[in-house]
């Protein structure tokens, strides 16, 4: 019986702010299986939705989060990024969206973009019951051996070094990525889609890993990659990438 890949959408799918309330309920309503969001932390260790340690307001002031208490930080209007030039978000804690997240039963993807934010969200899981219900995202291998070493039970991807894929052996690349996705406990691999060839899901099979591969935006490669046979596709054009889904279902 053919499988269909989960479908990720990307923070700030169709066209809406990174990191944003809308962006969330947005993915929501689309149809996606999977909702990512970029997770820093501040200087009080809230953990928070931002891509970015450095921020901006529309005047071009400039801020950072890790320097910042998440009570100073909730003050501001900050640039919003992937929106207009003059569209501002309020940065979200990652507890204050929880809640729309867990009631829609989808799976949530904490793309992580800080050290600083491993044992909290560590605990944010544990303490929630969240194993099964988060993916972590974000993990370099050195990063990946990081959060396993903090917590086993975390289930996590292995960000792929794009740069073994274009400066040596193909084979031999994906070999690697399968060994330290292995020795780092993920559960998979997260792939440029630019680098993905049958090789590499044969491989990852072999080995029982999935694929999830980032950020495919057109309807062509969409099919091209589903026919292919990988575990999930992340994309901002969410919409698009549900309803390609549903006419090779149907």
């Amino acid at each position: 019986m053919k499988t269909y890949p989960l479908l990720t959408a990307h923070t700030g799918c169709m066209g809406t702010p990174d990191n944003s309330l809308l962006s969330i309920e947005t993915a929501l309503l689309s149809g996606a299986d999977i909702v990512e969001e970029d997770i820093l932390i501040t200087s009080d260790g809230v953990l928070v939705l931002a891509h970015d340690d450095n921020v901006y307001t529309v005047d071009g002031t400039e801020y950072r989060i890790s320097q910042m208490s998440y009570g100073e930080l909730s003050q501001l209007a900050i640039k919003a990024h992937n929106g207009s030039p003059v569209e501002t978000i309020r940065i979200l804690s990652l507890a204050s969206v929880m809640p729309i997240l867990l009631a829609s039963g989808k799976t949530i993807n904490l793309d992580i973009k800080s050290d600083g934010c491993v044992e909290p969200i560590s605990r944010f899981v544990d303490i929630n019951g969240l194993f099964e219900g988060v993916i972590l995202s974000g993990c370099e291998s050195i990063r990946a051996h990081y959060v396993n070493s903090i917590n086993p039970r975390l289930r996590k991807l292995l960000n792929v070094d794009t740069s073994l894929f274009q400066t040596g052996n193909y084979m031999e690349a994906v070999q690697v990525s399968c060994e330290h996705a292995l020795s780092a406990n993920c559960f998979g691999l997260n792939v440029n889609y630019r680098v993905v060839e049958p090789e590499l899901l044969q491989a990852a099979a072999r080995h029982e890993l999935d694929v999830y591969i980032w950020t495919v935006n057109t309807e062509a490669e969409m099919k091209h990659f589903m026919e292919m046979g990988v575990g999930s596709i992340t994309s901002r054009n969410i919409s698009a990438l549900v309803q390609v889904r549903e006419g090779a279902r149907g």
